[in-house]
């Protein structure tokens, strides 16, 4: 009996509610609290990809940044290099330096702000070039002066005479960040000097334990007589964004960015940059990176002027859409002896080596229409010996020269590129397919 009591009571209520209403109020129930928890799943990919989206807008930006900077300080840091050997007077060669030493240093700025927009990805590509390191020491050393003379300050340079001539790194990133460095020196010192010595230093061991293989160490040290910073100061002084004194960089400016890049350039470069205080006053900052040895590469370039002359008379075809880039190009070829002709469209290209014996081909990568990779592969497939014909690829980001060789690009220049950098690359191009013919 209490069974069936029981069993009544259970049904009773159905008398009151439909069955489909009592039915569908947990159901719907259970479903929202379904439909609760899923949302946030459903939304992770989403954001994983809109997150990935704009990390491609963002590359995207900084290419068109990087060439459309690039390629007008090309011009500049190419002019004012011409300048600087024509006869000046004494006045006009400061103006000049003047000129070069500002272009150098939005060159560097546009590749520490490249680079640290990129922080947050797969981490810095440091390019392995062979390259004239006491050529680059030298002209961080008239970039010093340069600044300094233009702010009635002193400069000394010491350059070790056991620094090796050429070695294999990242040229380009390596004088971003001195440049970075002199600058900061320099806008923090009213009154006094500032000195930058070069040395060879023992390279640190690589991380697993092992010998360093050879590898190069070089120590840039910039001492200055500057503001100086306190000790709380020089620990806070590498965060991105962020200024060692805040009543300091109101009074002298900056973003607080270029020391954080300074340290993001040099870790990947196996070294780092430290700061410390300066006796008597100022600041010291010491750069450290690690290098390959060049050994076997310094026959092919010797001397800085063997490569300018060797492949004179050349004639080329510069691909090129970019009119201030056409008439700066054309200066600097002019000077080196070549003479070139100009196309605005990849499409171009190939009907246009068709019509002329060229020596070379200058590839600009961004261009309207087809890209660079895309013309350099159509001029590979055009039959002997057009289709064989040398290309330097030409670009104001260095991620492009991997697409550019795959393509079969035979050399590859970052911009800006000056004078005898593209000389040395026309010349190593065409002595390779002279000994491949």
């Amino acid at each position: 009996m209490a069974s069936k009591s029981r069993v009544r009571r259970s049904k009773r209520p159905s008398k009151r509610l439909p069955p489909k209403t009592r039915a569908a109020k947990p159901r719907t129930a259970k479903t929202r609290a379904a439909k609760g928890a899923a949302k946030p799943r459903r939304k992770r990919p989403v954001r994983k990809a809109s997150a990935k989206a704009g990390a491609g807008m963002v590359e995207t930006a900084l290419a068109a940044f990087a060439h459309e900077v690039r390629t007008p300080l090309t011009g500049i840091l190419a002019i004012s290099n011409l300048l600087a050997t024509s006869e000046l007077g004494e006045r006009e060669r400061r103006w000049v330096d003047t000129i070069k030493a500002g272009a150098e240093h939005l060159a560097s700025l546009a590749t520490l702000f490249v680079d640290a927009a990129r922080s947050e990805g797969p981490g810095l590509e440091i390019r392995q070039e062979f390259f004239d390191l006491r050529t680059l020491a030298r002209q961080a050393a008239d970039s010093l002066a340069g600044r300094a003379a233009a702010k009635g300050l002193q400069a000394s340079v010491e350059v070790s005479d056991r620094l090796p001539t050429f070695a294999i790194g990242d040229p380009v990133r390596l004088r971003a960040a001195l440049e970075n460095l002199i600058d900061n020196a320099v806008k923090f010192t009213e009154q006094g000097s500032i000195e930058l010595n070069v040395a060879p230093v023992r390279a640190a061991k690589a991380k697993n334990g092992g010998k360093t293989g050879g590898r190069i160490g070089v120590a840039f040290v910039i001492s200055d007589s500057g503001v100086g910073l306190t000790l709380s100061e020089v620990k806070r002084l590498f965060r991105p964004f962020s200024q060692a004194n805040v009543s300091i960089a109101a009074r002298f400016g900056g973003a607080g960015l270029g020391l954080s890049s300074v340290r993001q350039l040099a870790r990947a470069m196996g070294g780092d940059v430290v700061a410390a205080q300066r006796a008597g006053g100022g600041t010291v900052f010491t750069l450290n990176v690690v290098l390959a040895p060049a050994e076997g590469r310094a026959g092919a370039m010797s001397s800085e002027g063997a490569a300018a002359h060797a492949a004179q008379g050349l004639r080329l075809l510069s691909v090129e859409d970019n009119p201030f880039g056409r008439v700066v190009l054309n200066t600097i070829l002019t000077e080196l002896g070549h003479h070139a002709e100009f196309v605005g469209q990849g499409e171009a290209a190939p009907d246009k080596l068709g019509q002329g014996a060229f020596d070379a081909v200058l590839m600009d990568m961004v261009l309207p229409g087809i890209g660079g990779v895309e013309t350099i592969k159509r001029i590979r497939a055009l039959p002997p010996p057009h289709g064989r014909i040398v290309i330097v690829g030409i670009s104001g980001r260095a991620e492009d020269e991997a697409a550019a060789r795959a393509a079969g690009a035979d050399a590859f220049l970052v911009k800006p590129v000056s004078p005898r950098a593209l000389a040395t690359a026309l010349h190593e191009a065409t002595r390779r397919a002279a000994a491949a013919t």
